[in-house]
């Protein structure tokens, strides 16, 4: 009976989570039908069967686990297995640990299967919760991450807690930038771009011209990636996606502003996919939509670093020894110093300046 296991659905997947089976236990399936629904650390996806035969659920509904791990069989012959406990293995593996013997645990997964809940509940027994009992606080209420939500916070915890940080900062005269904007805005074209876009343009020209920026750290060694993908933070009312700008050295500026647009309507739709949020090799996150002026982010690994701008703000500048109001741009990059050293990342920062103050050179 072939096993079905987690897929592997986005490069920094490790776990997933069956949001629901769209084919239950005992149905006959066929090779490339719709099995499931998953959802990774970025995006959901159906899952598809890779085998004929009759279908027969391991994980249930709701259920997370790590990639690999077994969450459905496919009976070949159609026969079942019999005279023994129907359990996930993550239901076997906890009911080891606590002592819990299955037999006397009744099953509220698919086909009846024992699944994680049910041992949890037969191993604890019921206490008060906080928002039963209170504190000094008032009632407590308890609200449970979502999958997304806890797979962001790990990776969170996991670039901070192991990437050596260096962050730079620098200001940028956009004046030009704002001033191409509204020429192209008063074109009456189909998109304008935004000087988020143009940050991201920007970003790809120096990737390639730098390509120690464009790769990682991993395993005590260097990669190098020959495509220039730059991951844009999409902020969700509860969570934060990085759709992806594939080769963004080479695409025109407002293609990328339509590819940006596009994303962020789907992240909030909540029907982006793995393949639109895998492959970058680079981040671009901006708040200057809610008036943030800078702040330093968290780098997305294995990424070698991330740039963070925030709203143009207009401010006295000396040009050409003449005081004048010009609008700038706070930028802060934040690199992994094991790939990116301090006068590298001091160069790609300074390409990136260069290019947004004079964005002819992000049409050419």
């Amino acid at each position: 009976m072939p096993d079905v296991t987690m897929p592997r659905l986005t490069d920094s997947m490790q776990e997933g989570t069956i949001l629901r089976w769209l084919r239950h236990a005992g149905d006959v399936v066929r090779r490339g039908e719709p099995l499931a629904e998953i959802e990774t650390d970025k995006a959901t996806t159906t899952f598809e069967a890779d085998a004929d035969g009759v279908l027969e659920p391991v994980a249930a509904e709701g259920e997370t686990l790590p990639v690999g791990a077994v969450i459905a069989r496919i009976a070949v012959d159609g026969a079942q297995d019999a005279g023994r406990v129907m359990a996930s293995p993550l239901a076997r593996a906890i009911a080891r640990e606590q002592g819990v013997d299955l037999q006397g645990v009744e099953g509220t997964g698919p086909g009846g299967r024992i699944v994680r809940a049910d041992v949890e509940a037969a191993a604890t027994p019921e206490v008060p919760t906080l928002a039963e009992t209170g504190t000094s606080k008032g009632d407590v209420s308890i609200l449970e991450p979502t999958r997304a939500q806890r797979s962001l916070a790990r990776r969170m915890a996991e670039a901070k807690a192991t990437v050596p940080e260096l962050t730079l900062t620098t200001e940028i005269d956009v004046e030009g930038c704002v001033r191409t904007r509204a020429q192209l805005d008063a074109m009456g074209l189909d998109v304008t771009p935004t000087i988020d876009d143009m940050v991201i343009k920007a970003a790809g020209l120096a990737l390639r011209e730098l390509p120690r920026a464009n790769g990682s750290y991993k395993d005590g060694h260097f990669e190098l990636y020959s495509r220039v993908n730059v991951s844009v933070a999409v902020a969700t009312e509860d969570n934060l996606v990085f759709p992806t700008v594939f080769d963004a050295d080479d695409k025109a500026l407002r293609q990328i502003a339509r590819e940006t647009r596009a994303a962020a309507e789907k992240v909030r739709a909540g029907t982006i996919t793995p393949p639109e949020v895998s492959g970058g090799t680079f981040t671009v996150s901006s708040l200057g939509a809610y008036g943030t002026t800078a702040f330093a982010p968290i780098i997305t690994t294995p990424q070698a670093a991330v740039l963070a701008v925030g709203a143009p703000v207009q401010r006295p500048t000396v040009v050409d020894g003449e005081v004048a109001v010009r609008h700038v741009l706070h930028a802060t990059l934040v690199c992994d110093s094991r790939i990116l050293f301090g006068a590298g990342a001091a160069q790609l920062l300074a390409r990136i300046r260069e290019l947004l103050e004079q964005p002819a050179s992000l049409y050419l």
